[in-house]
């Protein structure tokens, strides 16, 4: 009988786990970097690939970090709203362009706008991983000293943006 049973309670068990994950909230995946220091990078920037974009350019400040591509349907969906927040000048935006090509990369930010103060090319996702990106587009807020201190995973809307960061936002100083 013992024998029939532990199968059972297995596929309960995995049925239980399934379905407490389906119903978890995609877009509130946890970041193990929240309260930890921002990892580093030096990349080539988007609009000049002669030219590097680091971390320590932001050093000091607090600045928003977009992972986006071209191939996302949600970074379409989330330009306009990137580029309202920009134009509000409450933060920098900078802009991270994961497992994409240069060329278009270049192209869609002639076409649609740039609302980043400089964006770094991760054409492998590498310092994507080092982020923990998923996928994107996911947004980090950075604070003046360094630290991750908020994560967003889905497109950014102003909604976001007044409820989520601005309050972060409002609690750190923009430059140290």
């Amino acid at each position: 009988m013992w024998r029939y049973l532990i199968p059972v309670g297995l596929l309960a068990a995995l049925v239980a786990f399934f379905f407490v994950g389906l119903g978890r909230d995609k877009e509130t995946l946890p970041s193990p970097l929240i309260g930890k220091p921002a990892p580093q990078f030096s990349l080539p920037r988007v609009g000049d690939p002669t030219q590097n974009v680091s971390t320590a350019d932001f050093a000091g400040q607090a600045y928003v970090l977009n992972v986006w591509a071209t191939w996302c349907v949600g970074c379409r969906q989330e330009h306009d709203t990137l580029l309202e927040i920009a134009g509000r000048g409450e933060v920098p935006i900078v802009g991270l362009n994961w497992k994409d090509e240069m060329d278009l990369a270049q192209e869609w930010l002639r076409r649609l706008g740039n609302p980043y103060v400089a964006t770094a090319f991760d054409p492998e996702g590498r310092v994507a991983i080092d982020w923990g990106v998923y996928g994107a587009p996911e947004t980090f807020l950075i604070d003046a000293s360094g630290k991750v201190i908020y994560k967003h995973v889905a497109p950014m809307s102003i909604d976001v943006w007044e409820r989520e960061f601005l309050p972060l936002l409002k609690k750190t100083p923009v430059r140290e």
